[in-house]
């Protein structure tokens, strides 16, 4: 067979081509730290990688649900320990009214305090979190509670005050998934924490009827009521501790889901990183030697190539 001049530049021009593409591929990788430039360099690494794509990206929607969800449980914890704390002084002011050496003047003035702690309790009551009322069960955008101590909207509430929380059900609980697939429920409704849950007698089991009670016992000088009430408003306290000891149990809860979904991070982090991921160390190696082939191969060109006639033309 013949063997023409541009046979033989043809030729060259192919495998010099193939060697820069070649270049080219390892750049690219060097420059993205990346295995794969289009999934046809290879499909089951790319397939894999799509799949740990994935799971890091739902493994961080879940990180953010359970930041929302703390914060949403710190929000209620914060409240309850303002209605403990505020309760607390109720009974204190009980106690010096029940004494009977008060007059009535200075019951009077008792009250008077005891009618603000009531209100603050209220706007506690209406506390929100990012512009969600935290004790509204579903209905967030209804304040649970009225200035005067009843409970909104008497379509959506139940008769022993606010959205019940019906834990075999599920309804009106606000729940977020902390886990894939796995809902956790993170509200307190009103009637969980303003009314005895089974008392069906409502001055007794409503906080702000008791409290009411109170209130008009210290105005009308009636140490002997007060004393009798004694006994309710430690119920509400003992109801609202043990409100705070389920969302303090729950804080930990989060805090330990918090912590395996950071694992969890980390390692589908990493077996991504391993999948996808150049050892730079290779890949420099191999750029030094596809440089060297392509210089080489330039090299050799250009002394292999034959002459041709312009070469032997003589003016």
């Amino acid at each position: 067979m013949r063997i023409t001049n541009n046979m033989m530049v043809n030729n060259f021009l192919i495998n010099l081509n193939k060697n820069l593409s070649k270049l080219d591929d390892i750049q690219y990788k060097m420059a993205t730290g990346k295995k794969i430039r289009y999934p046809s360099d290879d499909p089951v690494v790319t397939a894999r990688s799509l799949r740990l794509r994935t799971d890091v990206s739902e493994i961080e929607q879940l990180q953010k649900n359970v930041d929302d969800a703390t914060s949403w449980v710190d929000t209620t914890e914060s409240a309850l320990a303002d209605i403990n704390e505020s309760l607390q002084r109720v009974r204190e002011l009980a106690v010096r009214g029940a004494n009977g050496t008060n007059t009535k003047e200075d019951m009077a003035q008792i009250a008077k305090e005891v009618a603000q702690i009531k209100q603050h309790i209220i706007q506690v009551g209406n506390t929100n979190y990012a512009g969600r009322y935290i004790f509204s069960g579903f209905k967030t955008d209804t304040a649970p509670i009225n200035s005067d101590g009843s409970f909104s909207d008497t379509n959506g509430f139940d008769s022993t005050g606010g959205y019940p929380v019906d834990l075999s059900t599920g309804k009106n609980i606000i729940q977020f998934e902390l886990m894939k697939t796995n809902y956790i429920g993170v509200n307190k409704s009103a009637n969980q924490v303003f009314y005895i849950q089974g008392e069906t007698n409502e001055n007794k089991g409503n906080l702000f009827k008791v409290l009411d009670n109170i209130i008009n016992a210290l105005e009308s000088g009636d140490a002997t009521a007060v004393n009798s009430l004694l006994s309710d408003i430690d119920r509400h306290i003992d109801n609202v501790v043990a409100q705070r000891g389920d969302v303090g149990a729950l804080q930990n809860r989060l805090e330990l889901i918090k912590n395996r979904l950071s694992d969890d991070n980390v390692n589908f982090t990493t077996l991504l990183s391993n999948n996808e991921d150049v050892d730079m160390a290779e890949i420099i190696m191999q750029l030094k030697t596809a440089e060297n082939v392509y210089r080489a191969a330039l090299q050799t060109g250009a002394q292999v190539l034959p002459p041709t006639l312009l070469d032997f033309l003589r003016f």
